[in-house]
């Protein structure tokens, strides 16, 4: 298993800079910094930060909830890997997507299973409000076909 499919899926799309929105310990983040990309993290959880800070200092990272993060910018990528839109309180989804979009320069990805009651038809729709619009989804980070199975990582574009 490629523990770095995600940075290697996002790769793909030749970002300069990416906003990995929900970076955890910062896995993704600093996979992508290694291969030269601009990152900027963000999390709402602390303990979580810290040691994405101890890892690699040189990556900006913001302690926000997704929902509210406001960094008067937009990145080429914004990535939320690991399942980010389950973190959330149900029923909000639609204010992550709503935060997280706003940050949108060209595409938007994010990879979730789909069977803890968020649906890929929600997710579809909260993005159609912010301004998104789906050009692909696979089973995988490994661009498997998607077939409704209970994992799909998504693309949309502003």
């Amino acid at each position: 298993m490629d523990v770095h499919g995600e940075a290697t899926f996002v790769r793909a799309y030749a970002p300069k800079t990416v906003l990995d929105a929900g970076c955890g310990t910062g896995r993704v983040a600093i996979e992508l910094t290694r291969h030269g990309i601009e990152v900027v993290g963000a999390d709402r959880d602390e303990s979580m930060l810290a040691h994405a800070r101890e890892r690699a200092p040189e990556i900006t990272w913001v302690q926000s909830d997704l929902a509210e993060l406001d960094l008067q910018r937009t990145f080429d990528v914004v990535v939320m890997a690991g399942n980010v839109p389950l973190f959330t309180e149900p029923g909000t989804q639609d204010k992550l997507v709503a935060g997280v979009a706003r940050h949108v320069g060209k595409i938007l990805i994010a990879g979730f299973s789909l069977d803890r009651g968020y649906t890929v038809e929600e997710y579809d729709e909260h993005c159609a409000r912010a301004g998104l619009k789906l050009a692909e989804r696979f089973a995988t980070w490994d661009r498997d076909e998607f077939r409704n199975g209970d994992y799909a990582v998504s693309v949309h574009m502003s």
